[in-house]
């Protein structure tokens, strides 16, 4: 049947409709996303200058300034806050401002020790299952860590440190365990960082290592495991080193968390 002019007319007034309606839905929705975006890259950048200590414990965060940084509204940097508080590195009061957060001395043991028997654990099974190629690569993790130190990377050393105990976790079975760990070692891992410059830390830490992959190249749990918890006691040991050489890095035991 043929369709009249004015039936034609309001066809495409039809189409042009939803086109409208779906370009507007999309406009409606790019900022969102964009926002998004935006608030996630800012935590991550805010959260790796927290954790390398590039933004010292007790410092101020000026949300003015990092929102005119990323060229966005300061709504952005909000989520990016209250997501980093969440963890324990920032700390926001209204009255006073946003300071990265102090380093928890009370919570410390805890977390090693937690850290600690999740990785007797993997060390364990991975004594009982690597292959020769899998020692290969913890080797290879280990050769990497040298360079770093003969270089003075101390922040190459870390990433490799890292590298090093994930790679235990996967030829363990459980790669898992990791990921439970490095939630976990969030406050640990800055506390860290202030023993690697302490003389022969870095060498002594990967003569520790070297002793773990010899255990698992030797299939030996039990010694894989008394050399894991000689290279995880020195985190508790030099606590109070690190608070006596940092002291204003460091909460005060016995104080207030961290308010909202």
């Amino acid at each position: 049947m043929a369709r009249t002019g004015r039936q034609m007319l309001g066809g495409n007034e039809a189409v042009k409709d939803r086109r409208v309606r779906r370009k507007t839905m999309k406009a409606d929705a790019r900022p969102v996303q964009r926002t998004t975006t935006i608030s996630a890259t800012i935590y991550r950048d805010l959260r790796e200058d927290i954790l390398t200590l590039r933004r010292a414990p007790g410092s101020p965060i000026a949300e003015k300034a990092i929102a005119e940084t990323y060229g966005v509204s300061r709504t952005p940097v909000r989520e990016a806050m209250l997501k980093l508080a969440d963890e324990g590195l920032v700390e926001i009061y209204p009255q006073s401002g946003t300071f990265v957060g102090r380093i928890p001395i009370g919570a410390l043991p805890e977390a090693i020790t937690i850290r600690r028997v999740l990785e007797e654990a993997v060390v364990r099974y991975a004594a009982e299952r690597a292959t020769r190629s899998q020692v290969a690569l913890l080797r290879a993790c280990l050769e990497r860590q040298h360079e770093c130190d003969a270089a003075g990377d101390r922040e190459g050393f870390h990433k490799a440190d890292e590298e090093f105990h994930a790679l235990l976790a996967e030829i363990s079975g459980y790669p898992g365990f990791w990921s439970i760990i490095d939630q976990v070692k969030v406050q640990v891992d800055r506390y860290r960082r202030l023993t690697l410059p302490l003389a022969g830390r870095v060498g002594a830490a990967i003569a520790e290592h070297e002793a773990i992959v010899e255990a698992i190249a030797s299939r030996d749990p039990a010694r894989a495991v008394e050399t894991l918890k000689a290279h995880l006691e020195h985190l508790e040991v030099s606590i109070a080193e690190a608070r006596a050489a940092n002291p204003e890095y460091f909460t005060v035991p016995g104080s207030a968390d961290a308010r909202i």
